[in-house]
């Protein structure tokens, strides 16, 4: 049985929508595998321009299938954390805007799913958190490198230390999110959001997403250096070139990835 919903709309945006709603959408092997078929055809297919994430029923994703982790060895572990982590650095890395619209329980692995997207908007609902401490293990798919990258070092580790959670108000005044969102508006906000990313020149968005996460691990002077190849990339395209006249021509500018 499918435990993912995905459909394309005639803008191309790729709604991705988690269907295990009776286990809130718990992330076990069957779900990871078609995520990751997911975002890897995704990235192939020039017709997808941007991926909404979203769960079903009152959870976005409440964690990796615990009763995995029940079985979990030191050895089957490091493979279980890895191959979360493999699946969550695919959607991360595909240089294509993706936005995770959080419409309830976010937490672990569906907290640390929601970090790989390019963006999050949250529902009034929404709560996020890092419980793992609580299992008496931590975070493995990310969540104690992206959640500090995003939110700060002391933050990630208020969350990851105390096991807690907390809604969409704090999530939001800590840049875990940047907006919120009535529960029955969420959906038609986040498209909106990608509605209007996708209408910016392509190449343009994805020199921003591999030069904004690359360079955030790379020393400053390495990381200008990716930003002056790509920003010199960009001024050789067609797109280019059309922005900057529509600028001067006071019009809409028309991209088209060239």
């Amino acid at each position: 049985m499918k435990t993912i919903i995905t459909a394309l709309n005639n803008s191309g945006v790729l709604q991705v929508t988690l269907d295990r709603a009776d286990k809130l959408n718990a992330l076990n092997d069957t779900m990871l595998g078609e995520l990751d078929e997911v975002f890897t055809e995704a990235g192939r297919d020039p017709q997808t321009k941007a991926i909404l994430i979203t769960g079903k029923g009152k959870a976005f994703c409440a964690g990796a299938d615990i009763n995995r982790l029940a079985e979990a060895n030191p050895m089957s572990g490091y493979e279980f954390a890895k191959q979360g982590q493999a699946v969550f650095s695919t959607l991360e890395n595909l240089a294509k805007p993706s936005l995770a619209a959080v419409n309830g329980f976010a937490f672990g692995g569906g907290c640390e799913l929601a970090l790989s997207a390019s963006l999050r908007i949250a529902s009034e609902k929404a709560q996020f958190g890092q419980p793992e401490v609580k299992l008496g293990v931590i975070p493995g798919y990310g969540g104690t490198q992206r959640l500090a990258r995003l939110v700060g070092k002391g933050r990630a580790l208020d969350l990851c230390l105390s096991g807690r959670f907390i809604d969409a108000k704090l999530a939001e005044s800590w840049g875990l999110v940047t907006s919120i969102a009535a529960p029955d508006q969420l959906i038609d906000d986040a498209h909106t959001i990608l509605n209007n990313i996708i209408t910016m020149a392509p190449l343009a968005i994805r020199s921003l997403l591999t030069v904004i996460n690359q360079g955030f691990d790379l020393p400053l002077n390495d990381a200008l250096e990716l930003e002056a190849s790509h920003f010199a990339m960009t001024c050789g395209t067609e797109d280019k070139n059309e922005g900057v006249n529509a600028f001067l021509q006071k019009r809409s500018a028309h991209f088209k990835g060239k």
